[in-house]
């Protein structure tokens, strides 16, 4: 993955804080802190562009910590980052908790995920029994367990 930094004095490159990380942390790419009070969103920019492998996106998610520590959480979750976007990765964060939560310049935002995507083709249907039969059918949200 290519990785444009493009505030050099603020940005920090994604890296895996583990050899087994799945997401490569993101960092907060601020001039001064942020202060993002509660029931508030933000777009928090990491000062990077990214060049993904074709036939892959990015997956921006939401770090556990922040989540369970602060409330903090991703408005989109996950963000997905298209392998033909070129512009600022941003993070999208909401404060679900109850107190301002400051951000600081620097400070590990969000993780990103780069995953392989397929496409599918689409053939249109005009019955559900083209779709296909299955134990669950039409059954929604809860329908099978607790």
């Amino acid at each position: 993955m290519k990785v444009q930094l493009l505030r050099p004095e603020l940005a920090v490159l994604p890296h895996y804080a583990t050899p087994a990380a799945a997401g490569m942390d993101l960092c907060a790419a601020l001039e001064k802190p942020l202060v993002l009070p509660p029931g508030e969103r933000c777009a928090v920019p990491t000062g990077l562009a990214i060049s993904l492998p074709e036939g892959h996106e990015g997956q921006v998610r939401a770090r556990s910590g922040l989540a369970r520590k602060h409330g903090i959480a991703l408005v989109n979750a996950p963000g997905t980052i298209d392998a033909d976007y070129r512009g600022e990765v941003q993070v999208l964060l909401v404060n679900l908790g109850r107190e301002p939560y400051t951000i600081e310049p620097g400070d590990r935002i969000a993780q990103l995920v780069v995953a392989p995507i397929v496409r599918v083709q689409i053939e249109r249907v005009d019955s559900a029994e083209q779709l296909g039969a299955t134990e669950r059918g039409s059954g929604g949200f809860g329908s099978t367990g607790r």
